[in-house]
C-alpha cells in the first residue's frame, strides 16, 4: 500500500466540531459541553476507517508569538475570545488524540499552518501523498500533485478533497500560489489581515486574473480607475504586508520522522476511560462493541470484534429499546438544545456521574413474584392501602397500540417490588388484570412511572382505564433540565449512582433477530421489571423535592402530568386514513413524476438515472455546462444538492423540473406511500405518538407519522391532508387554530402599545406593521410592503439580523437595516423587551415563559460573540415559543375536560403546531366549535385578544 500522510489542523477542526453542534450541543449529565471532543473523535474514526492512512499527526499552534505578530502587531488582534466550553474541552481533545496514539506536533514561533506546510513539502520530496485535513481556505496555496486539502463533511455530509484543478477552479487562478495574492488583496477579518480597502473576494480574483500578482498590480496601478486606483496606490505597502502575512511558511523547525508518524493501534484503556468520563455511550459502542458502558464495565466472554478488530464481550448495555417503551424520550447521542449547567440557577442540579456505580448484583433488594391468585390478591390488598405506588408494564413491543402485555411490576418503597406475569391467553390475562383493575382505576391513589403514557395506553388496550394523579419521572426531569436527556438508564446512573439491568442481556441487540419478553424466563424478567419500578420510585423521591426547590412543581402538576391523560386518549383514538384516496394520489404522483422524467430527458437530450447524483451531475455540468466551475465531492462527482440546484433554477428549465421531480418523489415515498403502512392492523387507524420531553421550548412533537412535517406550503403537499378523514360518514373533522399566537404573546409580554392596540382593534397585524414602519395609511400598503413587514414581525421573534432579513427578502443589507430600525422606532416596547430579557438571562442564567417554564442558557455570558449571540436569540425566542406551547397544552387539558363534562362524543385526535383537530359526530359541530374556541381563547390570560380560527370538513385539508 502506498504511504499516505494525513496532517490534521487541530484547532481548526476543534472549532469546526464545536460550532457544528452549536444548536444542539452534546452535553454530559454534569453540564460539560463535549461537542468538540465528540466531533473530533468522529473525524479521526472516519479517517482511520475510510482512508486507512499509513502516517498521521495532529498539529496545533502554541501561545508563543510568531513572526507574523512581530511583522504586524495587530495580527489576529480582533479574534473573538475562544468559547469557554471549547477552552474547557481542549485538554480532552488532546487526551483523545493521545488515546489514538497519534502524535501531536507544535513548534513555538510557528503556526500549525506552517508546520503542516513544511511537513507536506518535505513529504512531497519523499514521494508521499499528503492530505491536509482542514476547513481552512488558506491551505489552497500548498496544493500540488501530491498534496491535497481534505475537508471533512459536517453532520454526515460529503468529504471534499481538493487538488490542483479544484483549487484553480475555486479561486479562478492559473497557479495555486496565486491564492496568496488573492488573500493579500482581499485580507482576512478573522486573522485581522487588512488587505487593500475596497477589494473583496470577487474583485481580488478578477485583479489577480488580470495582473497575476499583488506586485504586478501595484506596478500597473495606472491602468486602474477611480477609488480603486487610489486605494491600490495608497495601501500598496499594506497589500504587500498582507500577502506576506497570508503566506504559509515552509521552513518550520520540524522533521519528517516517518517512524513517529506511523499509524498505530489505539490505547484502548485510555480511550475507554475517556469515553466513559465524557459519557460517549454510542461512540463507545461503535469503537469497542456493545459491551462498552460509561461505568467502564466489561463482560467476561469475548464474542465479537470492535472497530479495530479486537474481540469484545457480548452485548450488555442499552435500555428497554426493544420491548417496553421505557427509554423515556429517546436516548439521543446529541442533546436537543444548548444544554444546562450543574446548579439550580443554571440547569436544575444534575450531579456528576459518580465514580462507583452500583448494580443489582451488589445492591440489597427484595423482588417478589406474584404469579398465583393468592399472591396477587395479597399484593392488591397492599396497594389499596397506599396513597401512591409506582408501576410499570412489560410488553412484546414498543408500539403501545399494537403489542401484548407480558407483565406488570409494582413498587411502594425503595428496594422492594413485585412482578406480576401476564400470560398470552386472553381469558387468563383478563382475569389477572381484573384483580388489579380497582387499584389502577382508583382516582384517589397517585400513579408513578417513567414515560407512564406508554403504560396507560397499553392498559387501556386491555380494558383498564388508569386514573388518579400522575407523577412521570421523565417529565419531571424534562422540566428540571429541558435540554438534557431523560432515559431511565441515564437518570439512574446520574442521580442514583445505579446501573440498571440491560435489556440486551434479556432479548439481545435491537434488530431483526431481537427477541421479546415472552422469550425470557420469568425469574429473569421478574428482576428486570421489578428493578424498573424500584428505580422509578427512587427517581421520583429525588425529583419531587428538586421541583419544589426550583419552584417548577406547578408545571408538572398543572400542565405536563395532566396532559399525559389527554395525549393517551388521543394516541389511543388515532385517526382514520383514506387508504384508497392515497392509492389514487400515489398513482397521480407517479404519472406526474413520469411526465417530469420525460421533460428532463428532452432537455438533457439523453436518458439517464435522475436519482443518480453522478449521472445528473454529468448532464448538468458537462453536457449542459450550467456552471463554469461546479463543485465536486470527494469521489470526484459533481455536487447536485438542493442548495446547488436552487441556485441554478433560473438558468435552465431542466433544473426546476429536477427540483419538482425530487419533491414529488419525496412526497410520494415519505407520506403518500408510507401512511397506509402505518395503519394499525388492530384498529384500522393511524396512531401517532406525541412527545412531551423532546423540544426544549416545551412544544409537543410527534412521530410515526411526524405531523409537524406534513407538507402545507405547496399545493401537492397540501393534498396529503386530504387523506386524514373522519371515522365515518356520520362524522366530520373540525380544525381549530390559534391565529398569529406568537405575535400576540410578544405584544402582551412586551406591553408594546402600538402592537397591542393593533390586535385590540382587530387589524391585520402585518398591514398595520407596514403602515407604521413605512409611514403610510393601511389602505396604501402594497402586498410587497406587507410581505416585508411580515418577515420582520416573525423574524424579530427569532432574533433575525439585517443580514438575515436581507437574504430572506432579497434586498440590500442597508435597506433591511432601515426597515428594522424603523420597526423598533414604532415598536419600542418590543426592543425594550429584547434588551430586558437578555439582561435577565445574563443575571439568572435562564429565561421563563409566562407560566414559569425555564430555558437555561449556559452560554449567555460567553466571551465569544458568536456563541453568546446564539444564546441571546434563544433568550428572546424561548419565552414566546414556550408560552405558546404552554397555552395550547393548557387548552388541550381544558377542552378534554369540558368535552367529557358535557358528555359529548367528539374526540380530540391531532395536535400540530398551534392547531387542534377533532373527530366530531354530525350534530355536535356548533356546540363543539363554540366549546373549543372558548377554551382555547381562555387557556391563558393575555392583555390582547386571542383569535381562534376554526372550520369543519370531510377531511383535514377541507377543515383547515
Amino acid at each position: 500500500m502506498d504511504k499516505r500522510l494525513f496532517l490534521l489542523d487541530g484547532m481548526a477542526l476543534a472549532y469546526r466540531a464545536y460550532f457544528a453542534l452549536i444548536r444542539s450541543p452534546r452535553m454530559t449529565s454534569g453540564g460539560m459541553n463535549t461537542s468538540a471532543v465528540f466531533g473530533f473523535a468522529n473525524t479521526i474514526l472516519d479517517l482511520l476507517k475510510k482512508e486507512q492512512p499509513t502516517h498521521m499527526a495532529v498539529v496545533f499552534d502554541t501561545q508563543a508569538p510568531t513572526e507574523r505578530h512581530l511583522d504586524f502587531e495587530a495580527y489576529k488582534a480582533n479574534r473573538q475570545e475562544m468559547p469557554e466550553d471549547l477552552s474547557q474541552a481542549l485538554p480532552y481533545v488532546h487526551r483523545l488524540i493521545e488515546g489514538f496514539n497519534i502524535p501531536i506536533l507544535t513548534s513555538d514561533g510557528f503556526e500549525a499552518d506552517d508546520i503542516i506546510g513544511t511537513l507536506a513539502k518535505k513529504a512531497e520530496k519523499e514521494g508521499l501523498i499528503t492530505y491536509m485535513v482542514t476547513p481552512d481556505k488558506d491551505f489552497g496555496q500548498l496544493v500540488s500533485e501530491k498534496i491535497f486539502i481534505y475537508k471533512p463533511g459536517i453532520r454526515g455530509g460529503d468529504v471534499e478533497v481538493m487538488g490542483v484543478q479544484e483549487i484553480l477552479d475555486k479561486w479562478g487562478v492559473d497557479r495555486v500560489e496565486q491564492v496568496i495574492d488573492i488573500l493579500g488583496l482581499w485580507g482576512d477579518s478573522v486573522d485581522n489581515i487588512p488587505g487593500i480597502p475596497g477589494i473583496g473576494e470577487k474583485t481580488a480574483k478578477q485583479l489577480i486574473k488580470t495582473y497575476g500578482s499583488v506586485e504586478n498590480l501595484i506596478q500597473n496601478s495606472s491602468q486602474l480607475k477611480g477609488k480603486q486606483k487610489e486605494n491600490v496606490e495608497t495601501f500598496a505597502k499594506q497589500g504587500l504586508l498582507s500577502k506576506q502575512l497570508a503566506t504559509i511558511l515552509l521552513d518550520a523547525p520540524v522533521e519528517l520522522d516517518m517512524g513517529r508518524l506511523e499509524v498505530e493501534g489505539p490505547d484502548r484503556e485510555k480511550l475507554e476511560q475517556l469515553f466513559a468520563e465524557l459519557e460517549f455511550r454510542t461512540l463507545g459502542k461503535r469503537v469497542f462493541g456493545e459491551d462498552f458502558t460509561i461505568t467502564g464495565g466489561q463482560a467476561a466472554q469475548a464474542q465479537q470484534t470492535d472497530l479495530f478488530g479486537n474481540q469484545v464481550a457480548a452485548p450488555s448495555a442499552g435500555r428497554r429499546t426493544g420491548t417496553g417503551g421505557k427509554t423515556g424520550s429517546a436516548d439521543h447521542s446529541v442533546a436537543s438544545g444548548t444544554g444546562t449547567g450543574t446548579s439550580t440557577e443554571t440547569g436544575g442540579g444534575s450531579p456528576e456521574v459518580p465514580a462507583t456505580i452500583r448494580t443489582i448484583q451488589d445492591t440489597d433488594h427484595t423482588y417478589h413474584l406474584a404469579d398465583t391468585s393468592e399472591t396477587r390478591a395479597s399484593l392488591v390488598r397492599l396497594l389499596e392501602k397506599q396513597q401512591a405506588f409506582c408501576f410499570d408494564t412489560e410488553t412484546t413491543g414498543t408500539d403501545a397500540n399494537n403489542c401484548e402485555l407480558v407483565g406488570l411490576s409494582f413498587c411502594i418503597k425503595q428496594g422492594e417490588a413485585w412482578y406480576v406475569p401476564v400470560p398470552p391467553d386472553p381469558e387468563e390475562a383478563g382475569r389477572i388484570l381484573n384483580q388489579f383493575k380497582p387499584v389502577l382505576e382508583n382516582p384517589q391513589i397517585e400513579k408513578i412511572g417513567q414515560n407512564i403514557k406508554f403504560d396507560i395506553i397499553v392498559l387501556r388496550c386491555c380494558g383498564v382505564n388508569v386514573q388518579g394523579k400522575l407523577f412521570d419521572t421523565m417529565l419531571a426531569h424534562y422540566i428540571l433540565e429541558p435540554d438534557g436527556r431523560h432515559s431511565m438508564d441515564l437518570l439512574a446512573e446520574t442521580y442514583l449512582a445505579y446501573q440498571p439491568v440491560s435489556i440486551t442481556e434479556l432479548i439481545g441487540k435491537k434488530g431483526k433477530d431481537q427477541g421479546n419478553m415472552r422469550d425470557v424466563v420469568i425469574e429473569t424478567v421478574k428482576d428486570y421489571a421489578s428493578e424498573d419500578a424500584d428505580i422509578t420510585l427512587q427517581l421520583k423521591e429525588v425529583f419531587e423535592p428538586m421541583l419544589g426547590e426550583t419552584g417548577l412543581n406547578h408545571l408538572v402538576e398543572d400542565i405536563e402530568n395532566p396532559l399525559i391523560y389527554v395525549l393517551a386518549d388521543m394516541e389511543r383514538e388515532g385517526v382514520a386514513i383514506d387508504r384508497d384516496g392515497l392509492a389514487t394520489y400515489s398513482t397521480s404522483l407517479e404519472n406526474d413524476i413520469k411526465k417530469l422524467e420525460t421533460a428532463i430527458y428532452e432537455h438533457a437530450g439523453i436518458r439517464f438515472n435522475i436519482a443518480s447524483p453522478r449521472q445528473l451531475g454529468d448532464v448538468l455540468f458537462e453536457k449542459l455546462m450550467l456552471e463554469p466551475k461546479p463543485k465536486k465531492t470527494k469521489t470526484g462527482q459533481y455536487q447536485t444538492g438542493e442548495d446547488i440546484l436552487q441556485r441554478l433554477a433560473g438558468k435552465h428549465d431542466i433544473v426546476r423540473h429536477i427540483l419538482d421531480f425530487r419533491q414529488l418523489q419525496k412526497l410520494k415515498s415519505t407520506y403518500v406511500d408510507a401512511l397506509p403502512l402505518m395503519i394499525n392492523p388492530r384498529t384500522g387507524r393511524v396512531h401517532t405518538s406525541f412527545n412531551q420531553a423532546v423540544a426544549a421550548t416545551g412544544r409537543l412533537s410527534s412521530n410515526n407519522p411526524n405531523l409537524q412535517n406534513i407538507p402545507i406550503r405547496t399545493e401537492k403537499g397540501r393534498e396529503v391532508r386530504k387523506a386524514f378523514i373522519p371515522r365515518d360518514a356520520d362524522h366530520v373533522l373540525l380544525s381549530a387554530d390559534y391565529s398569529q399566537i406568537e405575535l400576540r404573546i410578544i405584544a402582551a409580554i412586551s406591553r408594546d402599545e402600538n402592537m397591542m392596540q393593533a390586535f385590540i382593534d382587530g387589524l391585520d397585524i402585518h398591514t398595520a406593521t407596514a403602515a407604521k414602519v413605512y409611514g403610510l395609511r393601511p389602505e396604501d400598503v402594497t402586498s410587497d410592503l406587507r410581505r416585508n413587514a411580515k418577515a420582520v414581525n416573525f423574524g424579530i421573534i427569532y432574533g433575525q439580523s439585517a443580514f438575515g432579513l436581507a437574504q430572506n427578502l432579497g434586498i440590500s443589507r442597508t435597506e433591511a437595516k432601515e426597515i428594522i430600525d424603523a420597526y423598533f422606532k414604532q415598536y419600542a416596547g418590543i426592543k425594550q423587551y429584547m434588551t430586558d430579557t437578555v439582561e435577565f438571562a445574563r443575571s439568572k442564567g435562564y429565561v421563563e415563559t409566562i407560566k414559569g417554564r425555564r430555558r437555561y442558557l449556559r452560554d449567555i455570558n460567553s466571551a465569544n460573540a458568536t456563541v453568546r449571540g446564539f444564546a441571546e436569540r434563544n433568550a428572546i425566542n424561548a419565552p414566546i415559543q414556550g408560552s405558546a406551547a404552554d397555552m395550547i397544552k393548557m387548552a388541550m387539558i381544558n377542552v378534554q375536560r369540558e368535552l367529557k363534562a358535557a358528555r359529548l362524543n367528539t374526540k380530540m385526535i391531532l395536535q400540530v403546531h398551534d392547531e387542534l383537530v377533532f373527530d366530531v359526530p354530525r350534530g355536535e359541530e356548533e356546540k363543539v366549535k363554540s366549546l373549543v374556541e372558548e377554551q382555547m381563547k381562555n387557556a391563558m390570560s393575555l392583555e390582547v385578544p386571542i383569535l381562534v380560527e376554526s372550520g369543519t370538513g370531510t377531511n383535514w385539508l377541507e377543515a383547515h
